[in-house]
């Protein structure tokens, strides 16, 4: 807690002066203070006036009035007229509290004259009130000696108290500066004498560390107190960035600031009129990368160190090698001729205009290749200028407000896109009607984007901005449209994509594939094979064709072969600018900028290749030996082209079975159909075939995933247990190779000690094992430590698991009491019962090693205890006592001279003794009271224990006997003072007191998790850490940031609250959290309600277990924290402090305070949130924006970026400008902005999430970035591997150096229910073992979300972390992965490291989120990225790379058609009759293999083949039986239902996206889900994606069952049907299966109220769906709204007609007729029932005067049908069955029917039967309503099936002692609070 304490002192502070914070509660307040708006331009200067008025005003009410009148008129003079947004009501405000303050004066009018005397008087006295010289003088000699002396929390408090009284001083000299301006010289003179004005200007410029910097003071470097610039390297990089002769002179006019001296930015900023936040921003940002790369090249020296050439060269390469890139690729003459020729600073100057470039370049950062285009300019205006002696603006950035590279450069770019992005319809306009980010970008990748000119010139057709025609279509006049894609929205982009694949597939002999002969399946050589072909081979047409077809071949064939060879492909790429090699690349298809030289290594294609013949084996081994024998056999299906003419189209298939069968069939002539045939007749039974052959093809296409899904999963097992993973997986594992982890840890994490390698070499292995001990100890303590912080472990856990320092004391290494607890005792017992000889007892004890350490401990410890506690006599009869006993060790006699029978007796008095010693202070009491207890102990020793040999030492045994006959044996006793022997006495009682085994500790299942994999990963490859530099950022939107009272205390339907939940969840952890703040472990929530620090604490500790952006801060914030660790004391051992190291006390109590090492930290780490509308938030005063300052405070390296909008007056029109913004928290507890950067319009112009990256990516630092989610969590022990994680971008991968690297996740959900469970492992499997091997061995891993590490100078200069443009970048992070690989990046996956996730854990959650990854995939099918990458990657990495993106969701979609294949054939053959025809032939010609094609049982279970990577991931990271049993419960609980239920969610957004679009950002929210989610919910969400396909499958089902011919029988049938049966029930039921409380009664009732009103709720203006049905039905039809769309909803629509056409036929009233009349009178009856459904739908409130005429129509109606229907079964042959035979027919054709008329929406509205269509729907979405809800009411009658359900849901819950019934009944205990 004292290190807390120190840490909050600012935060208290703020919080009690209600200073934003509303207390601990969080909440928004308002006062003198508050927030000012950020409409006024100078909104921080005002804001520091009224700080400081808020400061001092206890002190001097008066003078507090005088600031607030100040800033009254500072923000009258910026804003005289009030106009910008909250302006009024500030100054109104502000202007109350001025008068309120004036009502308090005491008596007498006001002399404002008098206000600069009482100011300066004020000055002085609050100056001399807080000794501001003695304070920096203390601060001064604190800060020389704080390091060693342990006073670091002192000086901290200096610091900040210094740094608040002289801000507060620098406002009152600018305040008073500024008021003097007001008044002539004299009079000024006259207020303010000279000495006094030296004063305050000496005081302000002390206060320059803290003026507003991010990382580096670089305005206040000769003041400063910040260690970092002290650093030698960042001395060097400031001083590299220096003005030097070569530059032009900056004119008189431009002011650079007193601080520091001019530099290069400063010109640049000059000439091209780079903003000044913008100048800082990058000023910084450069000075860290050299300084960091100065770094990891050597250590500098010297008082004036210089930058290295070889860090200026890295920096310089790393940042312009696109650019270089660009040039050789146009190709075109870079600025420079040689880079070789370049002087150091010519080279930073590039490096510096670039930088700048970018960081005001907004948007425009996602045209990486435009910015090389803009930057290649301005180099050359810049070598112009240079060559003049005094600086002057370049031409292209002058505009009419001034020299602006904002306005003149960027805005006209920004304005064309917006205007494109304007036109995209918010998503909903197809693709190939704007231009989006990379067509923009892909202009500058010819020549032809010189035709801009420079400056721009903006009458360029490129800059037309598109209009509209009449219609509302867009319209292009005269401008570009989409560069070189068009991203069409069709399935064939699938085989465009991946032709080789589908030609390999469909023609597996065909080796042409494998060489890239994608000229096989263009359209015109398709035209012309046909045409050669009906010339005749012999004509000279067909001859030249073959011809140019042959040599074209030829030579694609040694390009493809030459290309495989790698010297041969780095050979083109250096002579790309030859034009021989252009087309040879041409050829090659490698004609863009991106997607060039992506081939890998020798050995990398080699493993892929045989990775995937292996695969290709067995899929076409399966093919050909699943069914017997095959062979080749060719059907000729035959189409109708023009003049009827017949084609052939050949499809080669491998199936014999169907051979013979397809045979027969097709030599059938006149079979009996059931129906009016219309197109079976004389074409060879080609339907029938087709029913046949379909579902077989179907399942060839996608068998393929199944073999991958197989062969990765063997090899990914393999590979992680190459890499040792699982070997430690249980606490018991982490308790056997303790002894080992201190050897692992200095291997691995730690730098190198020259004396390590010194024991190492001289083999003094006991005393490298003791080195390696006290160097492994602070670290692991450290980790414990925070396992104890986040109350996973209690407080004697933490005792148990600390491990001492071993700092020399004993000769021996010290392990950690949980290892050692009761070994003694156990040691103890072993020997009084023994009688064998003394080795034989040794061997015993030593057959535990733990027990053999606590022995030896024990015997070491209590020489050294007593030793030290005692002089003269009584030491001399401690060494007497252990000569003889190890006197008798060595003669073998220690069974007869000690007597083991009474150590117990001795145990007890030692145990006295140290209880005694262990007491916290000394008294004459205790100390009678040790030397009595240690006489007890010689008693017990001498008579009892052991037989003493005094032969040896006569003389000293008389010395000791006559001291002891006299009383002063133990007299002289020196009580234990010093911290280690004290620590000592503690450790040694606890090994003799401890009895009960701590095997089960730490006995928390995430606290033993974490330490496992920690102690687990140190014994696997990593890379030697190295200093290195990274920065964390994380976009938040709204989400949750800090749990609030109200949210935490808020009950759901059921009366629990969110306090209750997460205590019954997490009891152990609770006990913890009230153990940690010093309650008792049964105290009542009610009592922590009353403290505003418990309710903080309280607030953290629920929203460090959600998904809250508080638990990813502190996790983040690890990372600093392990950098000050490992920083302090790697420092301290360089540097060979050890004694004042030993002195100081612990190394890891103090390292937090430490100044060098949290400089050290900052310069290589920051924790970037870019909270887009955190400006906006904390403008209208959310919670969200104050929680988010409380995390500012208690975070040092906590940045927020923001876009803020400010209102302003333009040309006499209201506008908005926007900003982005970098905040920090300020010592007064506030965010201080650090830069503002203005923005060339709003920045949202696509998607959001990559938009708010892009704007803060500007703000970030170092060499690498983590992308953190909202939902992610880190742990400490996982920080300290950072360092050598981000070693591995220097480590090659085959060809290509590391651009991104994967890092593994755990996700922490899994334990809150079964839903949780089946996510968390899914989840797992993918992040681990699929990943695995997507890096390695088949090189296509891409970035699929968090937590990657990305190279960041690679990727801000080529577009950023992720790709923007609207819809087609739904999915932004898997496009930094395409882009990455297309840009010849690299991405690994490490395992030896992992990050915390969050998934989602209700049903609904789970749906949304991945119908939302579903849909981006069907965006990614249209995508150029995919298409390059399937076109430019070599045949079996293109293999890899198809089946593990949009190929998965291909597959997934596939599969359920081919479900739906196999039914609509099989009800084809019922409904026709042909099936029984082709049976009874089949019967009569004894044709066994017809008679099996028939009755084919389609048991179609893909299933239990992609659970292979499941169950082996749980083998080897659990063990067998483990693994075992997870996975027979994950059936018990149903998760197939839960897989299958999801497959049909992926199938239906992946199929929408790719029929209509639509694919949209879906929040799922991160909040607990145990409540109940009510019937209409669950059928709003799944109606269309499930409900109705589940409803489909049964029909078909049924279909079958009533019509369909089986030889099988009722056997057949279910062996035929079931797993469809499984699929229709699964989609239908699973929402409700899964729904807590889902067959509880009382819900069940309210869900029916609750449906029923929202079904026959009415829609209208502003009604949502949640609702209303008929506001939700509109929703449900947006996605329609292209012509193509509804052509494509009509035609599969017309499925549903097949039933009826069916079905009449086969009722008994049809009379066994096949005329069409039958069909037509179906038709009429089925209109007469519409009729009826009209007259009996009439509304009565619209017929309000003929009430009684409607009743009347309503009746005879229903007579009329009654008696129809009695006369049909009276005079026809009409049965009852037919009755229920016509739902079969008329529901389908009805379905169709409203389909169609919802697809053609306008023209049914038109006819003014869109009421009656809203009508039929309601109609059908009631009806299987109650389809589904009567079996869940049923089942709801019985009690047991609720309770089985419960334990179904949260069996995970259940197993960690969650009363989930309790919960869920709603019986909460703190109900009554």
């Amino acid at each position: 807690m004292a290190r807390a304490e120190a840490n909050w002192e600012r935060l208290v502070r703020a919080a009690l002066r209600g200073d934003r914070f509303g207390g601990a509660y969080g909440q928004p307040v308002t006062g003198i203070a508050g927030i000012v708006p950020s409409s006024l331009g100078n909104n921080v200067h005002i804001e520091e006036v009224l700080r400081a008025a808020d400061e001092i005003q206890d002190d001097d009410p008066t003078v507090a009035r005088i600031l607030c009148e100040h800033a009254y008129s500072l923000a009258q003079n910026l804003d005289p007229n009030s106009e910008g947004r909250g302006v009024l009501q500030f100054k109104t405000g502000l202007m109350s509290v001025i008068r309120q303050k004036l009502a308090k004066r005491e008596g007498g009018a006001i002399d404002r004259s008098q206000d600069i005397a009482k100011l300066q008087e004020f000055y002085k006295l609050y100056r001399e009130k807080h000794k501001v010289d003695e304070l920096i003088e203390d601060e001064m000699k604190l800060r020389e000696s704080a390091v060693f002396s342990g006073n670091l929390g002192e000086l901290e408090r200096k610091t900040l108290k210094r740094k608040k009284v002289l801000a507060t001083l620098k406002v009152l000299w600018s305040v008073i500066e500024d008021m003097t301006k007001e008044i002539s010289p004299e009079d000024a003179k006259n207020l303010i004498s000279e000495e006094m004005k030296k004063v305050m200007q000496k005081d302000a410029a002390r206060t320059e560390d803290v003026v507003p910097y991010n990382i580096i003071p670089l305005d206040a470097l000769s003041t400063t107190t910040n260690a970092i610039v002290n650093f030698p390297e960042v001395r060097a990089a400031i001083s590299t960035l220096q003005y030097h002769r070569d530059l032009p002179r900056l004119p008189g006019t431009f002011s650079v600031p007193d601080a520091r001296n001019s530099d290069m930015l400063d010109l640049l900023q000059y000439v091209f009129g780079f903003q000044e936040g913008n100048v800082k921003n990058q000023r910084e940002h450069i000075v860290h990368l050299l300084a960091n790369e100065q770094s990891r090249v050597g250590k500098l020296s010297g008082n004036e160190p210089k930058i290295d050439e070889g860090a200026v060269h890295a920096v310089f390469s790393k940042a312009l090698d696109n650019y270089i890139k660009w040039c050789s690729y146009l190709p075109l003459r870079s600025v420079w001729d040689n880079t070789n020729s370049l002087t150091k600073e010519k080279k930073m100057l590039y490096v510096c205009l670039y930088y700048l470039m970018w960081g005001e370049a907004a948007n425009i950062r996602f045209l990486p290749e435009g910015l090389c285009y803009i930057f290649h300019h301005l180099a050359r205006e810049l070598e112009v200028i240079l060559q003049k002696q005094t600086a002057e603006p370049a031409e292209s950035c002058r505009s009419e407000g001034g020299v602006s590279f904002l306005d003149s450069i960027i805005y006209p770019l920004y304005e064309i896109i917006a205007a494109e992005a304007a036109n995209n319809k918010n998503g909903r306009a197809p693709h190939s009607e704007w231009r989006n980010y990379d067509d923009f970008n892909e202009f500058f990748w010819s020549l032809k984007c010189f035709q801009l000119e420079w400056p721009w010139k903006l009458s360029n057709p490129f800059f037309s901005k598109p209009s509209r025609k009449d219609k509302g279509l867009l319209g292009r006049n005269h401008h570009y449209g989409k560069t070189s894609f068009v991203e069409h929205r069709t399935f064939v982009h699938l085989y465009h994509s991946f032709h080789r694949l589908w030609m390999s597939i469909g023609h597996p002999d065909d080796v042409w594939c494998l060489f890239d002969l994608s000229w096989i399946c263009d359209h015109q050589s398709a035209m012309a094979i046909l045409k050669a072909l009906q010339d005749g081979t012999q004509s000279a047409t067909f001859k030249i064709y073959v011809f140019v077809i042959s040599a074209y071949a030829g030579v694609q064939i040694i390009i493809s072969l030459l290309m495989s060879v790698p010297c041969c492909r780095g050979f083109t790429e250096a002579c790309y600018s030859w034009s021989a090699v252009r087309l040879a690349k041409w050829m090659h298809q490698e004609n863009n900028y991106v997607g060039r030289g992506m081939h890998e290594s020798p050995l990398d294609y080699i493993k892929y290749v045989a990775f995937w013949i292996v695969i290709l084996a067995a899929k076409f081994s399966f093919t050909y030996f699943l069914q017997e024998r095959f062979s080749f056999f060719v059907f000729y299906l035959f189409v109708t082209i023009d003049d009827c003419t017949l084609k052939p189209f050949p499809f080669i298939m491998q199936i014999r079975p169907l051979v013979k069968p397809t045979r027969a069939i097709i030599s059938f002539r006149g079979l009996q159909y059931a129906w009016h045939d219309f197109v079976s007749k004389n074409n060879h039974n080609a339907i029938t075939i087709l029913c046949l052959w379909a579902p077989v093809v179907s399942i060839y296409l996608l068998d393929i995933h199944v073999f991958y899904t197989v062969m990765s999963a063997i090899y990914g097992f393999l590979l992680g247990a190459r890499d040792r993973l699982g070997e430690i997986s249980s606490v018991e594992a982490v308790h056997r190779f303790f002894e080992k982890f201190p050897g692992a840890f200095m291997d691995k994490l730690h730098v190198d000690v020259p004396k390590r390698k010194q024991l190492r070499s001289s083999g003094q292995d006991t005393e490298l094992n003791k080195f390696d001990a006290s160097r492994f100890a602070p670290f692991w303590n450290e980790i414990v430590r925070n396992l104890r912080e986040e109350d996973y472990i209690n407080n004697a856990e933490l005792e148990l698991l600390l491990m001492p320092k071993n700092d020399g004391v004993l000769p021996i290494v010290q392990w950690p009491l949980f290892l050692l607890a009761s070994k003694v005792f156990m040691a103890k017992d072993i020997a009084a019962d023994f009688r064998e000889s003394q080795e034989e007892l040794w061997l015993r004890i030593s057959k535990d090693e733990y027990m053999q350490y606590a022995v030896v401990e024990c015997f070491h410890s209590i020489h050294h205890i007593l030793t030290s506690i005692l002089e003269n006599e009584g030491r001399l009869w401690v060494e007497r006592i252990y000569g003889g006993i190890r006197d008798s060790i060595s003669k073998k006699n220690i069974q007869s001279d000690l007597h083991f029978i009474k150590l117990p007796n001795v145990i007890a008095k030692l145990v006295a003794v140290l209880g005694i010693l262990r007491g916290t202070t000394e008294s004459n009491d205790l100390k009678k009271g040790a030397v009595s207890a240690i006489q007890d102990l010689y008693e017990v020793v001498h008579h009892e224990f052991f037989s003493v040999d005094i032969s040896g030492y006569i003389d000293d045994w008389t010395e000791i006997n006559r001291a002891r006959a006299e009383g002063r044996l133990f007299n002289n006793l020196k009580w234990p003072n010093d911290p280690g022997l004290k620590d000592l006495i503690k450790r040694l009682f606890s090994l003799l007191t401890i009895k009960e085994s701590a095997a089960n500790v730490p006995k928390n299942l995430e606290a033993t998790r974490r330490l496992a994999f920690f102690t687990n990963s140190l014994f696997m490859q990593m890379p030697v850490a190295r200093p290195v530099s990274e920065i964390v950022f994380t976009p938040y939107y709204s989400e949750i940031v800090l749990y609030s009272m109200a949210e935490l205390q808020k009950k759901n339907e059921d009366g629990i609250t969110t306090l209750f939940y997460l205590q019954k969840i997490y009891p152990d952890e609770w006990k913890n959290f009230l153990t940690r703040i010093n309650r008792d472990e049964n105290t009542p929530d009610s009592e922590l309600f009353g403290n505003p620090n418990d309710i903080l604490e309280l607030r953290l500790w629920a929203s460090y277990r959600g998904q809250t952006l508080a638990r990813t801060v502190r996790g983040m914030m690890y990372y600093r924290k392990a950098l000050m660790l490992q920083s302090y004391l790697e420092r301290i051992q360089s540097e060979d402090l050890e004694s004042t190291f030993a002195s100081a006390g612990s190394a890891d109590t103090h390292f937090e305070l430490s100044p060098e090492a949290r400089a050290q930290a900052d310069l290589k780490f920051t924790y970037v949130v870019t909270c887009q509308i955190y400006g906006k938030q904390k403008g209208e005063g959310k919670p969200e924006a104050s929680d988010i300052a409380l995390l500012m405070q208690r975070n040092e390296a906590f940045r927020v970026a923001y876009i803020d909008e400010v209102e302003c007056v333009k040309n006499g029109k209201p506008s908005t400008e926007y900003y982005s913004k970098l905040v920090k928290a300020d010592i007064h507890g506030k965010d201080k902005e650090i830069y503002s950067i203005k923005l060339p319009g709003n920045p949202k112009l696509g998607e959001g999430k990559p938009e708010n990256q892009n704007h803060a990516i500007i703000f970030t630092r170092g060499n690498a970035v983590q992308t953190i989610d909202m939902n992610q969590d880190n742990y400490f022990e996982e920080a300290l591997k950072m360092r050598n994680l981000l070693e591995e971008f220097s480590r090659k991968r085959g060809k290509h150096y590391p651009s991104i690297l994967g890092v593994r996740e755990h996700v922490f959900t899994g334990s809150v229910s079964s839903l949780a469970s089946f996510m968390s492992n899914q989840e797992t499997c993918f992040v681990t073992l699929g990943q695995r091997v997507l890096a390695n061995p088949l090189k296509v891993r891409m970035h699929y979300g968090h937590p990657d590490v990305f190279d960041r100078i690679f990727h801000v200069t080529r577009g950023g972390i992720s790709k923007a443009s609207r819809s087609i970048n739904i999915s932004e992070d898997i496009y930094a992965g395409f882009n990455s690989t297309l840009r010849q990046g690299s991405i690994t996956h490490h395992e030896y490291i992992q990050v915390g996730k969050g998934r989602d854990v209700g049903l609904n959650q789970i749906a949304v989120f991945e119908g939302k990854v579903a849909g981006g995939n069907g965006e990614q099918v249209l995508s150029r990225d995919i298409y390059r990458l399937g076109q430019l990657f070599d045949f079996f990495r293109m293999l890899s790379f198809y089946v593990t993106t949009v190929g998965f969701y291909f597959c997934t979609m596939l599969t359920v058609l081919t479900v739906y294949i196999f039914l609509y054939g099989k009800t084809y053959l019922a409904l026709s009759g042909v099936g029984e025809s082709i049976q009874n032939r089949a019967d009569i010609l004894q044709n066994t293999a017809l008679n099996a094609a028939l009755n084919t049982e389609f048991l179609f279970q893909i299933g239990i083949f992609t659970a292979v990577p499941m169950i082996l991931g749980f083998i080897l990271e659990s063990g067998v039986l483990s693994a075992f049993v997870q996975f027979i419960t994950m059936q018990f609980q149903l998760c197939s239902v839960f897989f299958t239920f999801s497959l049909g969610t992926r199938t239906h957004y992946f199929g929408r996206a790719l029929l209509h679009g639509g694919a949209k950002y879906r929040a799922t929210g991160r909040g607990f889900v145990v409540r109940h989610i009510k019937f209409a919910e669950n059928y709003r969400l799944y109606s269309r994606s499930h409900f109705v396909k589940g409803m489909e499958v049964a029909f078909l089902l049924v279909i079958f069952l009533a019509y369909g011919f089986n030889n099988g029988g009722a056997v057949g049938y279910i062996l035929l049907s079931i797993s469809s049966w499984f699929m229709a029930l699964s989609w239908l039921f699973a929402p409700y299966l899964f729904n807590p409380s889902g067959f509880e009664w009382q819900k069940i009732v309210e869900d029916f109220r609750d449906w029923t009103n929202w079904l026959f709720y009415r829609g209208g203006i502003g009604v949502k769906g949640e609702e209303s049905w008929e506001a939700w039905w509109e929703e449900e039809l947006q996605h329609i709204y292209t012509i193509r769309g509804r052509i494509l909803e009509t035609i599969l629509s017309f499925r549903f007609f097949i039933f009826q056409y069916g079905v009449v036929y086969h009722m008994d009233a049809a009379n066994q007729s096949t005329a069409l009349s039958v069909y037509w009178i179906s038709w009429a009856v089925l209109g007469g029932l519409f009729v009826l459904i009209l007259v009996f739908g009439l509304n009565p409130k619209a017929m309000v005067h003929f009430q009684l005429f409607l009743r009347l129509v309503k009746s005879i109606a229903l007579l009329m049908v009654l008696a129809g229907l009695i006369l049909a079964v009276i005079f026809t042959h009409l049965s009852v069955i037919d009755v229920f035979a016509s739902i079969l027919a008329f529901v389908p054709t009805g379905w169709g029917i409203l389909s169609i008329a919802v697809a053609w929406k306008p023209i049914v509205k038109k006819f003014g039967l869109w009421k009656t269509v809203r009508s039929l729907a309601r109609l059908y979405d009631a009806g299987m309503g109650m389809i589904i809800f009567v079996p869940i009411a049923i089942c709801s009658w019985f009690p047991f099936i609720s309770t089985f359900q419960t334990r179904l849901l949260f069996n995970q819950a259940f197993s960690r002692g969650l009363e989930i019934s309790l919960i869920l009944a709603g019986n909460n205990p703190n109900a009554g609070m």
